[in-house]
């Protein structure tokens, strides 16, 4: 029994301790830290590379600055030409108007032709976004019409447009000119009585 026991200790101490590994590979050498000398190059790179960085954007930003405002100016200078080219023809038609009225003995064709161009400038201002306030018996709007007198009035409500005394315009939705108009202050106070 003895013996058994030796080989199986024996056995067990070959098995226990592992055979040395053939070519383990050594662990590859750490490079060198840079010393601070190149970490200072490095960082002063680094800090004029952000440097040159900062100003292209700064020149950038200026630079896109003064085309805007060279724009919006260039912008405001011809914004009107489309409206100006097509009033042109309305000058036009007045000088007609004027030379036909002084060559005319019928003054109603005189008139007559003057309400066509009035038309038609009415036409060119409403295709570029020009619509009239004409508020006569509708409710009294501060924000629209602006109010010059008030008067008694047996057939229009109280605080409704009596009469419209010069028309107000919207230009696209913005007031240009309010209505100036008189209000409706209701039946007289007399007639109430």
């Amino acid at each position: 029994m003895t013996e058994n026991t030796q080989t199986d200790s024996s056995n067990t101490n070959s098995a226990a301790t592992p055979e040395p590994a053939a070519a383990t590979p050594a662990p590859a050498p750490t490079p060198a830290a840079p010393s601070l000398e190149e970490q200072l190059a490095a960082a002063k790179k680094e800090a004029a590379s952000g440097q040159e960085r900062y100003l292209r954007a700064v020149a950038d930003l200026e630079n896109y600055r003064k085309r805007m405002l060279r724009e919006k100016d260039e912008l405001r200078q011809y914004a009107a030409a489309s409206v100006v080219e097509d009033i042109i023809p309305i000058i036009d038609n007045l000088g007609l108007a004027t030379v036909a009225a002084k060559q005319q003995t019928d003054i109603k064709a005189v008139v007559d032709g003057v309400g066509l161009v009035l038309e038609q400038f009415k036409s060119i201002l409403t295709r570029h976004g020009l619509k009239e306030v004409n508020p006569v018996d509708q409710p009294f709007d501060h924000h629209l019409h602006e109010s010059i007198a008030h008067q008694a009035s047996a057939t229009v409500p109280e605080e409704k447009v009596l009469q419209v005394v010069r028309l107000g315009y919207t230009l696209n939705g913005r007031l240009v000119r309010p209505a100036s108009v008189i209000v409706s202050s209701g039946v007289a106070q007399a007639e109430q009585s």
